[in-house]
Protein backbone atom coordinates (compact mmCIF):
# COMPACT_ATOMS: atom_id res chain seq x y z
CA UNK A 1 0.00 0.00 0.00
CA UNK A 2 1.42 3.38 -1.05
CA UNK A 3 1.30 5.90 1.78
CA UNK A 4 2.61 9.46 1.71
CA UNK A 5 4.41 10.95 4.69
CA UNK A 6 5.37 14.49 5.67
CA UNK A 7 7.97 14.68 2.89
CA UNK A 8 6.19 12.75 0.15
CA UNK A 9 6.29 9.04 -0.64
CA UNK A 10 9.60 7.28 0.00
CA UNK A 11 10.44 3.62 -0.34
CA UNK A 12 13.30 1.18 -0.74
CA UNK A 13 14.48 0.74 -4.30
CA UNK A 14 13.55 -2.69 -5.62
CA UNK A 15 11.06 -3.40 -2.85
CA UNK A 16 8.38 -0.71 -3.24
CA UNK A 17 10.15 1.86 -5.41
CA UNK A 18 9.89 0.31 -8.86
CA UNK A 19 8.28 1.07 -12.22
CA UNK A 20 4.87 -0.40 -11.33
CA UNK A 21 4.36 1.75 -8.25
CA UNK A 22 5.74 4.89 -9.91
CA UNK A 23 3.27 4.47 -12.75
CA UNK A 24 0.42 3.88 -10.30
CA UNK A 25 1.17 7.14 -8.48
CA UNK A 26 1.41 8.99 -11.80
CA UNK A 27 -1.87 7.46 -12.97
CA UNK A 28 -3.57 8.57 -9.75
CA UNK A 29 -2.22 12.08 -10.25
CA UNK A 30 -3.50 12.06 -13.84
CA UNK A 31 -6.94 10.94 -12.63
CA UNK A 32 -7.07 13.80 -10.09
CA UNK A 33 -5.93 16.35 -12.68
CA UNK A 34 -8.59 15.28 -15.16
CA UNK A 35 -11.36 14.98 -12.59
CA UNK A 36 -10.61 18.51 -11.37
CA UNK A 37 -10.29 19.86 -14.94
CA UNK A 38 -6.74 21.04 -14.31
CA UNK A 39 -5.23 19.68 -17.52
CA UNK A 40 -5.08 23.27 -18.85
CA UNK A 41 -1.58 23.64 -17.41
CA UNK A 42 1.48 21.37 -17.67
CA UNK A 43 3.05 19.44 -14.82
CA UNK A 44 6.72 20.30 -14.25
CA UNK A 45 8.87 17.26 -13.42
CA UNK A 46 12.28 17.33 -11.79
CA UNK A 47 14.59 14.69 -10.37
CA UNK A 48 17.67 14.46 -8.18
CA UNK A 49 20.83 12.39 -8.77
CA UNK A 50 19.76 9.19 -7.04
CA UNK A 51 19.67 5.80 -8.65
CA UNK A 52 16.59 5.56 -10.94
CA UNK A 53 15.56 9.20 -10.44
CA UNK A 54 15.83 10.17 -14.11
CA UNK A 55 14.15 6.94 -15.19
CA UNK A 56 11.32 7.38 -12.68
CA UNK A 57 10.77 10.95 -13.85
CA UNK A 58 10.38 9.61 -17.39
CA UNK A 59 7.93 6.94 -16.18
CA UNK A 60 5.79 9.66 -14.62
CA UNK A 61 5.87 11.68 -17.83
CA UNK A 62 4.88 8.63 -19.91
CA UNK A 63 1.74 8.08 -17.85
CA UNK A 64 0.69 11.74 -17.67
CA UNK A 65 1.15 12.36 -21.39
CA UNK A 66 -0.80 9.21 -22.26
CA UNK A 67 -3.76 10.90 -20.55
CA UNK A 68 -3.32 14.08 -22.58
CA UNK A 69 -1.53 16.04 -19.84
CA UNK A 70 1.42 18.15 -20.98
CA UNK A 71 4.72 17.92 -19.12
CA UNK A 72 7.64 20.30 -18.67
CA UNK A 73 10.74 18.20 -18.07
CA UNK A 74 14.17 19.09 -16.70
CA UNK A 75 17.14 18.43 -18.95
CA UNK A 76 19.40 17.96 -15.92
CA UNK A 77 19.00 17.03 -12.29
CA UNK A 78 17.41 19.79 -10.24
CA UNK A 79 16.97 20.57 -6.53
CA UNK A 80 13.49 20.44 -5.03
CA UNK A 81 13.46 24.23 -4.37
CA UNK A 82 13.74 24.87 -8.11
CA UNK A 83 10.65 22.78 -8.88
CA UNK A 84 8.76 24.64 -6.15
CA UNK A 85 9.92 27.95 -7.59
CA UNK A 86 8.75 27.01 -11.10
CA UNK A 87 5.32 25.88 -9.92
CA UNK A 88 4.91 29.21 -8.12
CA UNK A 89 6.37 31.37 -10.91
CA UNK A 90 4.41 29.70 -13.73
CA UNK A 91 1.22 29.47 -11.62
CA UNK A 92 1.00 25.73 -12.27
CA UNK A 93 -1.35 23.31 -10.56
CA UNK A 94 1.26 20.62 -9.92
CA UNK A 95 4.95 19.79 -9.92
CA UNK A 96 6.77 16.53 -9.18
CA UNK A 97 10.27 15.93 -7.85
CA UNK A 98 11.69 12.41 -7.84
CA UNK A 99 13.76 12.31 -4.67
CA UNK A 100 14.15 10.70 -1.28
CA UNK A 101 15.82 13.87 0.03
CA UNK A 102 18.21 12.97 2.87
CA UNK A 103 17.23 9.28 3.15
CA UNK A 104 19.83 6.51 2.62
CA UNK A 105 20.97 5.66 -0.92
CA UNK A 106 18.77 2.55 -0.93
CA UNK A 107 15.67 4.79 -0.98
CA UNK A 108 13.99 6.93 -3.59
CA UNK A 109 10.66 8.72 -3.64
CA UNK A 110 7.96 10.89 -5.17
CA UNK A 111 7.36 14.43 -3.90
CA UNK A 112 4.18 16.17 -5.01
CA UNK A 113 4.17 19.97 -5.17
CA UNK A 114 0.92 21.88 -5.51
CA UNK A 115 -0.20 25.37 -6.50
CA UNK A 116 1.96 28.27 -5.25
CA UNK A 117 4.87 25.84 -5.00
CA UNK A 118 3.79 24.24 -1.73
CA UNK A 119 4.21 20.75 -0.32
CA UNK A 120 1.06 18.78 -1.05
CA UNK A 121 -1.32 18.87 1.95
CA UNK A 122 -2.51 15.69 3.63
CA UNK A 123 -5.91 15.98 1.96
CA UNK A 124 -4.28 15.90 -1.46
CA UNK A 125 -1.96 12.96 -0.79
CA UNK A 126 -4.72 11.01 0.96
CA UNK A 127 -6.84 11.45 -2.13
CA UNK A 128 -4.02 10.04 -4.28
CA UNK A 129 -3.74 7.05 -1.96
CA UNK A 130 -7.44 6.28 -2.34
CA UNK A 131 -7.36 6.66 -6.13
CA UNK A 132 -4.38 4.29 -6.33
CA UNK A 133 -6.41 1.56 -4.62
CA UNK A 134 -8.99 1.65 -7.37
CA UNK A 135 -6.71 1.74 -10.40
CA UNK A 136 -6.97 -0.97 -13.09
CA UNK A 137 -4.15 -3.46 -13.55
CA UNK A 138 -3.09 -2.16 -16.97
CA UNK A 139 -2.12 1.49 -17.36
CA UNK A 140 -1.77 3.43 -20.60
CA UNK A 141 1.63 4.94 -21.36
CA UNK A 142 3.09 7.08 -24.14
CA UNK A 143 6.81 6.24 -24.61
CA UNK A 144 8.92 9.20 -23.57
CA UNK A 145 10.62 9.83 -26.92
CA UNK A 146 7.25 9.75 -28.68
CA UNK A 147 5.83 12.17 -26.11
CA UNK A 148 8.69 14.56 -26.85
CA UNK A 149 8.23 14.18 -30.62
CA UNK A 150 4.49 14.85 -30.31
CA UNK A 151 5.04 17.99 -28.23
CA UNK A 152 3.48 16.51 -25.10
CA UNK A 153 6.82 16.86 -23.28
CA UNK A 154 8.64 20.20 -23.35
CA UNK A 155 12.31 19.96 -22.38
CA UNK A 156 13.21 22.95 -20.18
CA UNK A 157 16.55 24.22 -21.44
CA UNK A 158 17.66 26.47 -18.57
CA UNK A 159 15.02 26.82 -15.87
CA UNK A 160 17.64 27.87 -13.30
CA UNK A 161 18.06 31.48 -14.51
CA UNK A 162 15.02 33.11 -12.90
CA UNK A 163 15.49 31.07 -9.72
CA UNK A 164 19.09 32.19 -9.36
CA UNK A 165 18.26 35.81 -10.25
CA UNK A 166 15.47 35.91 -7.65
CA UNK A 167 18.08 35.14 -4.98
CA UNK A 168 20.79 37.47 -6.32
CA UNK A 169 18.27 40.32 -6.47
CA UNK A 170 17.73 40.29 -2.68
CA UNK A 171 21.33 39.65 -1.65
CA UNK A 172 23.73 42.41 -0.66
CA UNK A 173 26.16 41.33 -3.37
CA UNK A 174 28.37 44.37 -2.79
CA UNK A 175 28.99 43.32 0.82
CA UNK A 176 29.90 39.79 -0.25
CA UNK A 177 32.21 41.02 -3.02
CA UNK A 178 33.92 43.46 -0.67
CA UNK A 179 34.70 40.70 1.82
CA UNK A 180 35.48 38.02 -0.78
CA UNK A 181 35.08 35.00 1.52
CA UNK A 182 36.70 31.65 0.83
CA UNK A 183 33.98 28.99 0.80
CA UNK A 184 34.26 25.22 0.59
CA UNK A 185 31.07 23.62 -0.67
CA UNK A 186 30.03 20.01 -0.13
CA UNK A 187 27.09 19.21 -2.40
CA UNK A 188 27.03 15.66 -0.98
CA UNK A 189 26.78 14.37 -4.59
CA UNK A 190 23.41 16.09 -4.81
CA UNK A 191 21.46 18.26 -7.24
CA UNK A 192 22.12 21.77 -5.82
CA UNK A 193 25.62 22.07 -7.29
CA UNK A 194 24.80 24.29 -10.27
CA UNK A 195 22.76 27.13 -8.68
CA UNK A 196 25.11 27.53 -5.72
CA UNK A 197 28.16 27.54 -7.98
CA UNK A 198 26.63 30.32 -10.10
CA UNK A 199 25.57 32.42 -7.08
CA UNK A 200 28.93 32.33 -5.33
CA UNK A 201 30.96 32.82 -8.47
CA UNK A 202 28.74 35.79 -9.37
CA UNK A 203 29.38 37.35 -5.95
CA UNK A 204 33.14 36.86 -6.43
CA UNK A 205 33.68 34.36 -3.65
CA UNK A 206 36.58 31.95 -3.75
CA UNK A 207 34.40 28.90 -4.16
CA UNK A 208 35.77 25.36 -4.12
CA UNK A 209 33.80 22.14 -4.09
CA UNK A 210 34.02 18.57 -2.86
CA UNK A 211 31.72 15.66 -3.70
CA UNK A 212 30.35 17.43 -6.75
CA UNK A 213 30.32 14.34 -8.96
CA UNK A 214 27.27 12.12 -9.29
CA UNK A 215 27.41 9.12 -6.95
CA UNK A 216 24.25 7.09 -6.42
CA UNK A 217 25.72 5.77 -3.14
CA UNK A 218 26.64 9.23 -1.81
CA UNK A 219 30.15 8.13 -0.92
CA UNK A 220 28.73 5.59 1.50
CA UNK A 221 27.25 8.30 3.74
CA UNK A 222 23.75 9.56 4.37
CA UNK A 223 23.17 12.55 2.03
CA UNK A 224 22.24 14.70 5.03
CA UNK A 225 24.37 17.64 6.22
CA UNK A 226 24.82 16.57 9.84
CA UNK A 227 27.81 16.63 12.17
CA UNK A 228 28.33 12.89 11.59
CA UNK A 229 28.58 13.25 7.79
CA UNK A 230 30.73 16.37 7.41
CA UNK A 231 34.10 15.20 8.74
CA UNK A 232 35.91 15.73 5.42
CA UNK A 233 34.41 19.20 5.01
CA UNK A 234 35.46 20.09 8.55
CA UNK A 235 39.02 18.86 8.09
CA UNK A 236 39.53 20.74 4.83
CA UNK A 237 38.04 23.97 6.18
CA UNK A 238 40.56 23.87 9.04
CA UNK A 239 43.55 22.66 7.04
CA UNK A 240 43.13 24.99 4.08
CA UNK A 241 41.86 28.07 5.93
CA UNK A 242 38.39 28.55 4.50
CA UNK A 243 36.05 31.14 6.01
CA UNK A 244 33.08 28.81 5.81
CA UNK A 245 32.06 25.29 4.87
CA UNK A 246 28.60 24.82 3.36
CA UNK A 247 26.86 21.47 2.82
CA UNK A 248 23.42 20.67 1.41
CA UNK A 249 21.50 17.43 1.21
CA UNK A 250 20.74 15.28 -1.83
CA UNK A 251 17.87 17.37 -3.19
CA UNK A 252 19.06 20.75 -1.96
CA UNK A 253 16.50 21.60 0.68
CA UNK A 254 18.57 21.12 3.88
CA UNK A 255 21.60 23.11 4.99
CA UNK A 256 24.64 22.35 7.13
CA UNK A 257 27.43 24.76 8.11
CA UNK A 258 31.04 24.36 9.27
CA UNK A 259 32.45 27.68 10.46
CA UNK A 260 35.98 28.93 9.89
CA UNK A 261 37.15 27.38 13.16
CA UNK A 262 35.96 23.94 12.07
CA UNK A 263 32.94 23.93 14.37
CA UNK A 264 29.68 22.40 13.20
CA UNK A 265 26.83 24.92 13.31
CA UNK A 266 23.65 23.04 14.16
CA UNK A 267 20.41 23.54 12.25
CA UNK A 268 18.91 25.14 15.35
CA UNK A 269 21.77 27.64 15.53
CA UNK A 270 21.41 28.41 11.80
CA UNK A 271 17.77 29.34 12.39
CA UNK A 272 18.60 31.48 15.42
CA UNK A 273 21.41 33.30 13.61
CA UNK A 274 19.43 33.97 10.44
CA UNK A 275 16.40 35.20 12.37
CA UNK A 276 18.63 37.55 14.37
CA UNK A 277 20.39 38.74 11.21
CA UNK A 278 17.27 39.28 9.12
CA UNK A 279 15.40 41.03 11.93
CA UNK A 280 18.16 43.13 13.45
CA UNK A 281 20.62 43.79 10.61
CA UNK A 282 18.48 43.65 7.45
CA UNK A 283 15.46 45.12 9.24
CA UNK A 284 12.92 42.48 8.22
CA UNK A 285 10.46 42.84 11.09
CA UNK A 286 7.99 40.12 12.02
CA UNK A 287 7.53 36.85 13.93
CA UNK A 288 9.24 33.50 13.39
CA UNK A 289 7.85 29.97 12.92
CA UNK A 290 9.33 26.66 14.06
CA UNK A 291 8.08 23.12 14.36
CA UNK A 292 7.66 21.45 17.73
CA UNK A 293 11.04 19.68 17.58
CA UNK A 294 13.02 22.90 17.06
CA UNK A 295 14.81 25.04 19.65
CA UNK A 296 12.92 27.27 22.06
CA UNK A 297 15.81 29.73 21.87
CA UNK A 298 13.88 31.16 18.93
CA UNK A 299 11.06 31.96 21.37
CA UNK A 300 13.42 33.86 23.63
CA UNK A 301 14.90 35.76 20.70
CA UNK A 302 11.49 36.66 19.29
CA UNK A 303 10.30 37.83 22.70
CA UNK A 304 13.31 40.14 22.99
CA UNK A 305 12.36 41.68 19.64
CA UNK A 306 8.77 42.18 20.75
CA UNK A 307 7.73 39.45 18.32
CA UNK A 308 6.11 36.01 18.61
CA UNK A 309 7.49 32.54 17.86
CA UNK A 310 4.77 30.24 16.50
CA UNK A 311 4.97 26.45 17.00
CA UNK A 312 3.51 24.07 14.39
CA UNK A 313 3.52 20.29 13.81
CA UNK A 314 6.35 18.56 11.93
CA UNK A 315 5.98 18.90 8.16
CA UNK A 316 7.16 21.91 6.24
CA UNK A 317 3.71 22.59 4.80
CA UNK A 318 2.67 23.69 8.30
CA UNK A 319 5.61 26.07 8.53
CA UNK A 320 4.99 27.66 5.13
CA UNK A 321 1.27 28.07 5.82
CA UNK A 322 1.95 29.76 9.14
CA UNK A 323 4.55 32.07 7.56
CA UNK A 324 1.86 33.30 5.18
CA UNK A 325 -0.76 33.55 7.92
CA UNK A 326 1.32 35.68 10.31
CA UNK A 327 3.73 37.29 7.80
CA UNK A 328 6.72 35.74 9.54
CA UNK A 329 10.29 36.65 8.64
CA UNK A 330 11.48 33.07 8.63
CA UNK A 331 10.37 29.54 9.39
CA UNK A 332 12.34 26.36 9.85
CA UNK A 333 13.00 23.07 11.55
CA UNK A 334 15.81 21.38 13.45
CA UNK A 335 16.44 18.95 10.59
CA UNK A 336 18.06 21.73 8.55
CA UNK A 337 15.24 23.11 6.40
CA UNK A 338 14.10 26.72 6.31
CA UNK A 339 12.63 29.41 4.11
CA UNK A 340 12.18 33.15 4.40
CA UNK A 341 9.38 35.56 3.68
CA UNK A 342 8.79 36.36 0.02
CA UNK A 343 10.63 33.33 -1.35
CA UNK A 344 9.23 29.87 -2.10
CA UNK A 345 6.83 28.03 0.22
CA UNK A 346 9.25 25.18 0.90
CA UNK A 347 12.73 24.48 2.22
CA UNK A 348 15.59 25.99 0.23
CA UNK A 349 19.24 25.48 1.11
CA UNK A 350 20.35 27.54 -1.91
CA UNK A 351 18.81 30.78 -0.66
CA UNK A 352 19.62 30.11 2.99
CA UNK A 353 23.28 29.39 2.12
CA UNK A 354 23.52 32.71 0.31
CA UNK A 355 21.97 34.57 3.24
CA UNK A 356 24.37 32.91 5.65
CA UNK A 357 27.37 34.04 3.60
CA UNK A 358 25.92 37.55 3.44
CA UNK A 359 25.60 37.50 7.23
CA UNK A 360 29.25 36.72 7.94
CA UNK A 361 30.33 39.30 5.36
CA UNK A 362 28.12 42.07 6.74
CA UNK A 363 28.91 41.41 10.40
CA UNK A 364 32.57 40.44 9.96
CA UNK A 365 32.02 37.71 12.57
CA UNK A 366 32.11 33.95 12.56
CA UNK A 367 28.89 32.08 13.44
CA UNK A 368 30.44 30.79 16.67
CA UNK A 369 31.20 34.34 17.79
CA UNK A 370 27.67 35.48 17.05
CA UNK A 371 26.18 32.50 18.90
CA UNK A 372 28.33 33.20 21.96
CA UNK A 373 26.88 36.71 22.09
CA UNK A 374 23.35 35.29 21.89
CA UNK A 375 24.09 32.68 24.58
CA UNK A 376 25.52 35.34 26.89
CA UNK A 377 22.21 37.15 26.64
CA UNK A 378 19.72 34.27 26.74
CA UNK A 379 21.61 31.27 28.12
CA UNK A 380 22.40 28.00 26.36
CA UNK A 381 20.01 25.31 25.16
CA UNK A 382 21.18 21.77 24.44
CA UNK A 383 19.30 19.74 21.88
CA UNK A 384 19.63 15.95 21.77
CA UNK A 385 17.72 13.58 19.54
CA UNK A 386 17.53 9.89 18.84
CA UNK A 387 15.81 7.67 16.30
CA UNK A 388 14.49 4.39 17.67
CA UNK A 389 13.64 1.50 15.38
CA UNK A 390 11.07 -1.10 16.39
CA UNK A 391 9.42 -4.20 14.99
CA UNK A 392 6.55 -3.26 12.67
CA UNK A 393 4.05 -5.21 14.77
CA UNK A 394 4.83 -3.00 17.77
CA UNK A 395 3.61 0.25 16.20
CA UNK A 396 -0.07 -0.20 17.17
CA UNK A 397 0.80 -0.85 20.81
CA UNK A 398 3.30 2.02 20.94
CA UNK A 399 0.74 4.34 19.35
CA UNK A 400 -1.85 3.28 21.92
CA UNK A 401 0.53 3.95 24.82
CA UNK A 402 1.58 7.38 23.56
CA UNK A 403 -1.59 8.76 21.99
CA UNK A 404 -4.51 6.92 23.64
CA UNK A 405 -3.38 5.88 27.12
CA UNK A 406 -1.13 8.96 27.16
CA UNK A 407 1.42 7.48 29.50
CA UNK A 408 4.21 9.79 30.58
CA UNK A 409 7.70 8.79 31.75
CA UNK A 410 8.99 9.56 35.23
CA UNK A 411 10.88 12.80 34.55
CA UNK A 412 12.93 14.62 37.16
CA UNK A 413 10.25 17.32 37.17
CA UNK A 414 6.57 17.34 36.27
CA UNK A 415 5.68 18.97 32.95
CA UNK A 416 3.71 22.19 33.16
CA UNK A 417 2.01 21.40 29.86
CA UNK A 418 1.60 18.39 27.56
CA UNK A 419 0.60 18.67 23.90
CA UNK A 420 -0.61 15.92 21.59
CA UNK A 421 -0.64 18.13 18.49
CA UNK A 422 1.95 15.86 16.83
CA UNK A 423 3.01 12.95 18.99
CA UNK A 424 3.56 13.86 22.63
CA UNK A 425 5.46 16.98 23.72
CA UNK A 426 6.15 17.83 27.36
CA UNK A 427 7.01 21.39 28.37
CA UNK A 428 8.78 22.13 31.66
CA UNK A 429 8.96 25.23 33.85
CA UNK A 430 12.67 25.82 33.14
CA UNK A 431 11.97 26.13 29.36
CA UNK A 432 13.21 22.61 28.62
CA UNK A 433 11.07 20.19 26.61
CA UNK A 434 10.91 16.73 25.05
CA UNK A 435 8.95 15.42 22.05
CA UNK A 436 8.18 11.79 21.20
CA UNK A 437 6.63 11.19 17.77
CA UNK A 438 6.59 8.72 14.89
CA UNK A 439 8.55 9.62 11.77
CA UNK A 440 6.42 10.54 8.79
CA UNK A 441 8.94 9.17 6.27
CA UNK A 442 10.66 6.19 7.93
CA UNK A 443 9.68 3.37 10.36
CA UNK A 444 11.19 5.14 13.36
CA UNK A 445 10.22 6.68 16.66
CA UNK A 446 11.88 10.08 17.00
CA UNK A 447 12.63 11.69 20.36
CA UNK A 448 13.77 15.33 20.51
CA UNK A 449 14.85 16.72 23.87
CA UNK A 450 16.03 20.23 24.69
CA UNK A 451 17.52 20.92 28.11
CA UNK A 452 19.33 23.68 29.88
CA UNK A 453 22.16 21.14 30.20
CA UNK A 454 23.13 18.26 27.96
CA UNK A 455 22.61 15.85 30.84
CA UNK A 456 19.05 17.03 31.31
CA UNK A 457 18.23 16.55 27.62
CA UNK A 458 19.72 13.04 27.63
CA UNK A 459 17.76 12.15 30.76
CA UNK A 460 14.49 12.99 28.98
CA UNK A 461 15.38 10.63 26.14
CA UNK A 462 16.35 7.87 28.58
CA UNK A 463 13.05 8.31 30.44
CA UNK A 464 11.03 7.83 27.22
CA UNK A 465 13.05 4.77 26.22
CA UNK A 466 12.42 3.20 29.60
CA UNK A 467 8.71 4.00 29.55
CA UNK A 468 8.22 2.50 26.08
CA UNK A 469 10.80 -0.29 26.41
CA UNK A 470 12.53 0.59 23.10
Amino acid sequence: MIQFGTGGWRAKIGEDFYIGNIRRIAAALAYVILEDHKEDKPVVIGYDRRFLSLEAARWVAEVLTAQGIHVQFMQRSAPTPLVMFLVKQKDLHYGVEITASHNPATYNGFKLIVQEGRDAPVEETSRLEQVILGLPGELNILPFDQAVAQGMVEMLKNPFNDFIDSILNVLDTDAIRARGPRILFDSMHGSATYPLTVIFNTTRCTFDQIHGEKDAFFGGLMPAPAASTLHELKEKVIREGYDLGIAVDGDGDRLGIIDGNGDYVSANDILVLLYWYLHEIKGWKGPVVRNLSTTHLLDRLAESFGEVCYEVPVGFKYISSKIDEVDAVLGGESSGGLTVRGHIHGKDSVYSSALFVEMICKTGKQPGELMREIHERFGEYYMEETNLSFAANRKPSLTKKIMEERILPDFDQAPVRVSYLDGCKCYFADASSVTCRFSGTEPLLRIFAEGRTQEQALSYIAAWRKALDV
